[in-house]
């Protein structure tokens, strides 16, 4: 017999709680908040709003199927099955946090607080949950194939991204490396920088997007659902060693973007989870490019 299909809500700790669990109290948290000029009771709204969010949609979900949630902070102990139906209810960040994880299960993104949020993710109410749960596995039902980026070290170490994958030192640092563009004539450059970011089309409405603005670049920005990603090394320093020429470009298909360490250590993370990283020492190498994988979102 197949199994029943499974929604796993995803979800986060709120402000609120994150208030509550340092300060003690809500007495001592809106105390400690007034000192600094905000209200708790903006903050306890938006908790209020999220666990009504959370609790409609879990009640919309077929009697004959099951259920479980997981917080963020555990996705990386957390085991996926193919039958899932993931749930994701938040902020748009929330999904690129769970894509990582993922093998093809589709997903649904709830948004919590509309208005506060872009919805770039999130794109669907609590409301319609019913409906959309009882589409999801359904043939034909609309789904963007998102494209993901991924990076895998020499030593077969991965590493898998929704919006982008930042290479560098611990705490932003300078880093030191050699760059280069795989099947690119063996151009390679030593450089000292911030670090680099390779980011796809879904990140190109944040962080990436930022440091494309900043530079005033002549890159087109790739669509979310294009093989296609685009690169930029972050402030690099020009030295009588270390280069600037290589700052920018994009990767196609199955072109890849190499860096080669020449420090005591680097770090590779995706979508700002930096507490789940990959850590590289002197002389490994690292090649980042498009991901096999997709992330499907529904509607």
């Amino acid at each position: 017999m197949s199994l029943a299909p499974r929604v796993v809500l995803v979800h986060r700790t709120t402000e609120y709680e994150e208030l509550v669990a340092r300060h003690g109290t809500h007495g001592q948290a809106a105390y400690f908040l007034r000192s600094r000029g905000r209200d708790i009771e903006e903050v306890a709204e938006r908790h209020r709003r999220a666990r009504r969010a959370l609790a409609e949609i879990s009640s919309a979900v077929p009697l004959t199927w099951r259920q479980t949630q997981v917080e963020r902070a555990d996705l990386d102990r957390f085991l996926f099955a193919p039958e899932d139906v993931v749930v994701v209810v938040g902020q748009d960040g929330l999904v690129a946090n769970v894509a990582k994880y993922l093998a093809g299960q589709p997903v649904l993104g709830f948004d919590t607080d509309p208005g506060r949020n872009p919805g770039v993710l999130v794109r669907h109410r609590p409301a319609d949950a019913g409906v959309l749960l009882a589409s999801a596995l359904a043939a034909g039902t609309g789904a963007d194939e998102l494209t993901m980026v991924e990076a895998v070290a020499d030593d077969t170490q991965r590493l898998v991204a929704l919006n982008e994958i930042y290479l560098g030192a611990v705490g932003h640092q300078t880093a030191r490396y050699r760059l280069g563009l795989e099947g690119d004539g063996g151009v390679v450059e030593a450089q000292a920088s911030s670090g680099v970011l390779v980011g796809t089309g879904t990140g190109a409405t944040g962080w990436l997007r930022s440091v494309w603005q900043e530079r005033s670049s002549a890159l087109a920005l790739p669509h979310p659902s294009e093989d296609r990603l685009v690169w930029f090394v972050r402030e690099a320093w020009p030295s009588p060693v270390t280069g600037t020429s290589l700052v920018a470009g994009e990767l196609a298909g199955s072109a890849s973007l190499r860096l080669t360490v020449e420090s005591e250590q680097l770090i590779v993370f995706g979508d700002g989870m930096e507490s789940d990283s990959l850590e590289l020492t002197w002389g490994q190498t690292v090649g980042v490019g498009v991901c096999g994988q997709r992330l499907r979102l529904v509607g």
